[in-house]
């Protein structure tokens, strides 16, 4: 079998690789990052650029296609609604009609987001939950989701929507809090900074799960989920940012104090969100089996091999 992932060198996308791999499948990546993986197939595009997008399809012919080229933070996206409307939607109609164009046949991921959701109305959300995003990454992931369904009900392509709640590993860039957090410990412990962690609003709730048993779901999703059906992905447990803190702080011996920074605050910040997975474990029989503490306890740990 063979496997295309867009944005291989990115977060999800080199543990979607590393699992694939494992799982004897010849693997193709598409990035415009420079190449630095053995036994993969790699193609250097951006995936902006249309007609070399079609050229990677057309020569990959992959029986599996991973869609994880994106512009993935929050912040950036309404930095930069430009860029990022080029990369989020045009990218994935890049990738759509390359294979209706090339006639593959390929399952087809697209990662969405439990931000298509914005503000919970209820304390779990289904995927029956109202569509009501409140920031432009979740506006750009609802127009993947439409994007998705036009290419399945005009050219029959087999697309499976998966909105993915927070997660979380080793491999992880900043920006995101767990990643942040696990940084700054490593400075510290280096001596590279102060030992003051600078925190936003420790009493917000999220849904988390390890990468590692996210790609393990991504790849049941499309063995086993119905094309252009909508199907939430998370744990259905929820963690306070403090009580993430306090668990990565018990991982060190340095004394860290906590300072309140208003910069990592944002005004539109929810405070609760908890997944409903129960439609997705039926179709798959997925749980997650990675516990939270050896998760962050991971991400520390690549922090300290890469300050």
């Amino acid at each position: 079998m063979k496997a295309l992932i867009t944005g291989i060198t990115g977060f999800v996308g080199s543990h979607m690789s590393s699992f694939l791999l494992e799982r004897g499948f010849d693997v193709f990546g598409l990035d415009k990052a420079l190449n630095g993986y053995d036994k993969i197939t790699y193609f250097s595009v951006d995936i902006t650029e249309k007609k070399r997008v079609f050229e990677a399809i057309r020569k990959s012919k992959p029986d599996f296609i991973f869609h994880f080229a994106a512009i993935s933070s929050v912040t950036a996206c309404e930095e930069n609604k430009e860029l990022a409307r080029a990369v989020n939607l045009g990218g994935t109609e890049n990738i759509l009609s390359a294979c209706a164009d090339n006639s593959i046949k390929a399952r087809i991921l697209i990662p969405s987001s439990a931000y298509v959701y914005g503000l919970p109305m209820h304390d779990s959300l289904d995927e029956s939950h109202p569509i009501n995003p409140s920031s432009e990454y979740g506006i750009l992931k609802v127009g993947q989701e439409k994007v998705a369904s036009r290419f399945f009900n005009k050219d029959k392509l087999s697309v499976v929507i998966i909105r993915s709640f927070n997660h979380i590993g080793p491999n992880q860039t900043t920006g995101f809090v767990c990643s942040d957090f696990a940084k700054q410990i490593a400075e510290i412990e280096k001596g590279l900074k102060e030992p003051i962690i600078k925190v936003g609003n420790l009493e917000s709730k999220r849904d988390f799960t390890d990468v590692r048993d996210i790609v393990k779901a991504y790849l049941l999703a499309l063995e086993k989920c119905k094309p252009n059906e909508v199907y939430n992905l998370c744990s259905g447990k929820i963690y306070s940012i403090k009580q993430i803190l306090d668990i990565m702080l018990s991982l060190t011996e340095q004394e860290i104090k906590i300072e309140i920074d208003p910069s990592k605050t944002r005004e539109d910040d929810i405070q609760v969100i908890r997944g409903n997975n129960s439609k997705f474990v039926r179709a798959t029989g997925w749980e997650p089996e990675i516990p939270i503490e050896k998760t962050l306890k991971d991400l520390l740990d690549y922090w300290r091999k890469h300050t």
